[in-house]
């Protein structure tokens, strides 16, 4: 692969593009339809056109399409702060919860679920949600702080300390578990499996500020990001100033990544098969990889939670097991391949 072969002709990215696109949308706004009790879209067509449609209406509106909204948001998030992290870490398993901020948002979860009488709701947060954003926020500047040296942040270290953080938030957790009373873990272990469970738009509201910075400064960085796929002394000869780039990327799927767990919890894999599946079905040229893993890891998360809230019908499974289920093997089978 070289420069010339990388960058795709603009006739090409945008027919490829529209397909991720018209996928997308298909995606959303068929998944609102189906669920433990399918609906009628005629009901929904009265509800828009102000006509009383009753408790369909409610579903459709209250619970069904803000889950598929967040879920898809969610997804894309993760998915294209997945696909960023592969190229500046060079690095094919890399993915957003390497960082360790998926670690940090579950121990202030986790805290936050084991003492009961901080629990206040204020507009889009909660306590619990506010506890994982600070322990997000925290892990990933303590990350900073140590990859950051005279000559800029190192990606190497910042991988290390990710994993590392990881580990220790791992202890910092079985250690609440052991002191927290024993009806409070269900709660826990609920939230550690991921989900999108909402009604209402509320969680939207709490997702969007963070999420959306955090996208739009990767997305801009994408001609960097095809200079970096070749190494960082030839992005510097084409005049990419690399430290600028790793730490806005570092910077952007921080934010996203944030959102994402504050939200919806950690749910894994998602910045794993989505990148890798973008990459193998339409090229390398980040120009492209982003915004279709955008799409495609939206639509991704979608209908994994839509197997996940009926498959098991009426009851649901978390969403975040369906996505290890595929991600396991997806990250295995990457493994050995690059072992190879």
């Amino acid at each position: 692969m070289t420069s010339a072969t990388l960058v795709q002709s603009p006739g090409r990215f945008m027919a490829r593009l529209a397909v991720y696109a018209v996928l997308a949308v298909a995606v959303l706004i068929l998944a609102p339809f189906f669920g433990a009790e399918p609906l009628d879209p005629g009901v929904v067509l009265h509800a828009v056109l102000g006509k009383s449609a009753g408790v369909g209406a409610d579903i459709f509106f209250l619970h069904r399409l803000p889950r598929v909204l967040l879920a898809f948001l969610v997804g894309g998030s993760l998915a294209v702060s997945g696909a960023s992290l592969q190229v500046v870490l060079r690095n094919p398993l890399a993915e957003p919860f390497i960082l360790g901020i998926a670690g940090g948002g579950a121990v202030g979860a986790v805290f936050a679920i084991s003492v009961p009488a901080l629990m206040i709701t204020a507009g889009p947060f909660s306590t619990v949600h506010v506890f994982t954003l600070a322990g997000c926020l925290a892990c990933m500047a303590a990350i900073y702080f140590l990859a950051s040296g005279a000559t800029g942040v190192s990606m190497n270290t910042i991988l290390l300390a990710g994993v590392t953080f990881n580990v220790l938030c791992g202890a910092a957790i079985l250690l609440l578990r052991y002191l927290v009373s024993p009806h409070l873990l269900v709660t826990m272990d609920r939230w550690m499996m991921g989900g999108l469970d909402v009604v209402g738009y509320r969680e939207l509201a709490g997702l969007l500020p963070l999420a959306v910075p955090g996208v739009f400064l990767l997305f801009i960085h994408a001609p960097a990001l095809n200079q970096l796929a070749f190494g960082e002394e030839m992005a510097a000869g084409h005049g990419v100033d690399v430290a600028k780039v790793h730490k806005q990327v570092f910077l952007g799927t921080g934010l996203a990544t944030a959102a994402a767990v504050t939200m919806a919890g950690p749910i894994g894999f998602v910045g794993l098969v989505v990148p890798h599946a973008v990459r193998r079905l339409s090229g390398h040229d980040q120009r492209l990889v982003l915004p279709a893993s955008f799409l495609a890891g939206g639509g991704f998360l979608t209908l994994c939670d839509l197997f996940a809230r009926t498959v098991v019908a009426p009851t649901e499974m978390p969403v975040g097991i369906i996505t290890a289920m595929i991600g396991g093997p997806v990250f295995l089978r990457i493994l050995f391949k690059k072992r190879d």
